[in-house]
């Protein structure tokens, strides 16, 4: 419950700081946003490549483990 309190009260600064009538951050918020979605992507870039090896791993794991296993 407090953190739908909190969430709620975050999105609704953003909301109040973005305006163009009262805090005017919206340019600001706009050059933010453009200085750091290149650095996000390459995060978000290299977390997608190390969950793509770790599942090829598992499944390469997998198929060993179900070939060492014999039938009954």
């Amino acid at each position: 419950m407090v953190s739908l309190i909190v969430g709620i009260l975050l999105i609704g600064f953003s909301v109040v700081a973005c305006a163009p009538s009262l805090l005017d951050w919206g340019l600001d918020v706009i050059d933010f946003l453009k200085g750091g979605l290149p650095v996000f992507c390459a995060f978000v870039g290299l977390i997608a490549i190390f969950i793509g090896f770790a599942d090829i791993k598992d499944k390469k794991e997998a198929k060993r483990e179900e070939s060492d296993t014999p039938n009954k």
